[in-house]
């Protein structure tokens, strides 16, 4: 699994320049079983406002696991320090904080450093 993440963000990142100066990183969350619902509808909420709203945040990627449905991962991209402050002080953000932490079962959030940031360019393009 850890392979398949560091493969997956070595493909996001289009120059060395603008890889430097992101903040990518793997929200692992558990939630309690009797919240999954709930926290399901506010994590979509936040990830979707987020990306709509704020031009700072590339990529928020949420994934529900196959083997333990409460394991959620999130893949974030941030441009710099400075559009991942602005996200987390940014209101449908603090709703989702304040909303869900009584959810929250255990949070880990290790920042991640990209491997080949060229690789990016080809993800975009099998997109098209």
């Amino acid at each position: 699994m850890k392979g398949f993440w560091f493969a997956l963000i070595s493909m996001l990142f289009a120059t060395t320049s603008f890889a430097q100066d992101m903040l990518v990183r793997i929200s692992e969350i558990e939630v309690y079983p009797q919240y999954l619902k709930e926290y399901l509808a506010f994590a979509n909420e936040v990830d979707r406002l987020s990306m709509e709203r704020e031009p700072g945040v590339v990529c928020l990627f949420p994934m529900q696991s196959a083997e333990d449905s409460t394991q959620i991962r999130i893949l974030e991209i941030y441009a710099s320090q400075e559009a991942y402050q602005s996200h987390i002080q940014s209101a449908h953000f603090q709703k989702y904080k304040q909303g869900t932490l009584h959810m929250v079962k255990n949070l880990n959030l290790p920042d991640m450093i990209p491997l080949d940031p060229e690789t990016m360019k080809q993800i975009f393009r099998k997109q098209r």
